[in-house]
């Protein structure tokens, strides 16, 4: 018999198994009834979830975010390009515009103080950029690149001061180490071997682990610069006025630092993942569009660069082998300050 306020059941009627259900009080009254969720709901969820899993693999951007590109970041790519230019490039012209009387040889001179801020400012920059970034990327990656970043450009920073100090004494960035007359001088002769211990510091391992992170960390935000609306997919009028000065400073980086190979490892691996991305139906938003034009303004500019001083015999004695890029410091130590 069916209590009262409740239906009666139909007699011969087969009741719903409900598998799977989850019981669940409903009411405010003293009765309990069970409210049963079929199973048949769960796959969709399932689903789903599986879905999002495979797409949020490390090499791979997922349907979410590449729906949600990134705005132009128009306020970090300025100050990135501002301080590049004054606290990087402005550094040596700093050291030879100044009166020597206010920075004397024997205490850090106004481009130290430019590479300090330098030190500072840029991994704050890149810190800001990867937290902008659309795609997750591995922190304990980000982190190490940083830590590395700034101990290779404060040994860079010691290496260069003193090499750029070296310049009022007579030194010549054009010639080696040994071929230099103010190094074949020294007493005793086991002192050269310190100053190739230093130009070794600021050139090559101060080089390293300076540009190795800082393209690292610029590659890994690049990887998740990419959005399923081809709409999305253009440089704003802003963005157009920063490709020029950006190409411009990484043509000198790459020129000064004698890092060409890594350089265009770094652009071929851009290169290699835009038409990885396209068969995926998917397409640079404005960021990376942005980096990916200064990157290749930059390829055109050096290979402008090295056409030109192609048949140089100096420049071609100290940069001997197949991979032919002089430093815009050496030509201008043996064309343009030789003539004042």
């Amino acid at each position: 018999a069916a209590g009262a306020g409740q239906e009666p059941q139909a007699r011969g009627r087969p009741r719903p198994v409900t598998l799977g259900a989850i019981p669940r009080r409903e009411g405010g009254g003293a009765g309990l009834s069970l409210a049963c969720k079929p199973l048949a709901q769960a796959p969709l969820s399932c689903e789903t979830s599986l879905r999002k899993l495979k797409f949020k693999g490390h090499g791979s951007v997922s349907p979410d975010e590449a729906a949600r590109a990134a705005p132009f970041h128009l306020d970090l790519w300025f100050y990135f390009t501002l301080q590049n230019w004054v606290l990087d490039f402005g550094r040596p012209i700093a050291m030879l515009v100044f009166p020597l009387e206010w920075f004397p040889l024997n205490k850090p001179s106004v481009g130290d103080y430019f590479h300090m801020a330098y030190n500072i400012i840029t991994p704050f920059l890149l810190l800001k950029l990867i937290e902008r970034s659309p795609r997750t990327l591995p922190r304990s990656i980000i982190y190490v690149s940083i830590i590395v970043f700034i101990m290779g450009a404060s040994i860079h920073l010691v290496g260069d001061s003193v090499n750029h100090r070296l310049l009022f004494s007579g030194y010549q960035h054009h010639l080696s180490v040994r071929e230099n007359p103010i190094i074949k001088n020294l007493k005793p002769e086991t002192l050269i071997d310190s100053f190739e211990l230093l130009y070794y510091y600021d050139e090559y391992l101060g080089h390293c682990m300076w540009y190795i992170p800082f393209f690292l960390i610029l590659f890994m935000y690049f990887s998740g610069c990419f959005t399923a609306s081809k709409a999305e997919s253009l440089i704003p009028g802003p963005a157009l006025l920063l490709v020029a000065p950006s190409g411009l400073y990484y043509w000198y980086l790459v020129t000064e630092g004698q890092i060409f190979i890594l350089f265009i490892f770094t652009f071929f691996a851009m290169l290699a993942l835009v038409l990885h991305q396209k068969r995926k139906r998917l397409f640079l938003d404005s960021n990376g569009l942005f980096l990916f034009s200064s990157f290749a303004l930059t390829l055109l500019l050096v290979a402008l660069w090295v056409a030109w001083l192609w048949n140089d015999p100096v420049l071609r004695k100290k940069y001997p082998g197949v991979i032919y890029v002089p430093e815009p410091w050496a030509f201008y130590t043996l064309h343009v300050s030789n003539r004042h």
